[in-house]
């Protein structure tokens, strides 16, 4: 059973201070991880993180989601890599630490586009990583592309990518919410489910980011995770809190939590 696990910018790092780690959090959430592996031998996981306080606020600087030209802006470019790089060498070795053979294969390393959109990659590390019983780690990264030059791509950007091929069974995004509201930021309104049916009248109502997000923020997640659903209509997505303790731990569990995004009603 192939999971995907995101750990969201938000969750990880304070959003609103930059290079600011949650290390607390992140060590909670790596045992949490561990033992939920340990209680079910059958789970194959691939983890990614966003970048939060670290890459989010270089990118913003430098725009180098729009294109790297310059040659301030390819400074800016390996500004913003160090920035993420930064976070997941802290990721990698809090995972290390918690007992998960964890391996990190940096998306910038493996893939190129055209336009944001995939033009050549190397899944074959991945998937040889999990089949070596391994846990691969990406994150959101800049990427080398033949018309910007340079952009980024969010964490579940890559994971789209990935998860056409490698088609997990489940994918897992924690953040800070609970789920995905129809009244951000109020957040009064939990949305249970997201499928072909009701997005369309749910799209205007699902907001952004309340802090640096250069990929969109949860609307942008829940648009490439809806385009996910649609093109693996086996695949279950949840969108949840990881702040929660044991909550990553149910969600890996088979519970669900905070919204469920699918293809069908």
């Amino acid at each position: 059973m192939l999971v995907f696990l995101k750990l969201g910018g938000s969750l990880i790092t304070n959003k609103n201070k930059p290079n600011t780690a949650q290390t607390f959090v992140l060590a909670r959430i790596a045992g949490e991880i561990s033992a939920a592996l340990k209680n079910n031998k059958e789970i194959k996981l691939l983890i990614g993180h966003g970048s939060g306080s670290f890459g989010h606020v270089a990118g913003e600087k430098y725009g180098t989601r729009k294109g790297v030209n310059s040659r301030d802006q390819w400074e800016g470019f390996v500004k913003v890599w160090k920035a993420a790089r930064d976070l997941n060498q802290i990721v990698l070795e809090t995972l290390l630490g918690s007992g998960l053979n964890t391996i990190s294969i940096p998306p910038s390393a493996f893939l190129t586009t055209t336009n944001q959109a995939l033009k050549t990659w190397n899944p074959q590390p991945i998937q040889a990583a999990l089949n070596a019983g391994l846990v691969p780690l990406v994150q959101g990264d800049v990427i080398f592309d033949d018309q910007l030059g340079g952009t980024i791509l969010s964490t579940e950007e890559i994971f789209k990518f990935l998860a056409l091929h490698l088609k997990p069974e489940k994918i897992l995004i924690a953040g800070q919410d609970e789920g995905v509201w129809s009244d951000y930021p109020e957040c009064s309104h939990l949305i249970p489910e997201i499928h072909a049916q009701n997005y369309p009248e749910l799209r205007s109502q699902i907001g952004g980011s309340s802090s640096t997000d250069v990929t969109g923020g949860m609307a942008e997640k829940v648009r490439n995770m809806m385009e996910l659903a649609s093109l693996l209509p086996a695949t279950k997505i949840l969108i949840f809190s990881g702040l929660q303790e044991q909550n990553i731990s149910r969600a890996l569990s088979g519970n669900q939590i905070g919204t469920l995004i699918k293809h069908d009603s």
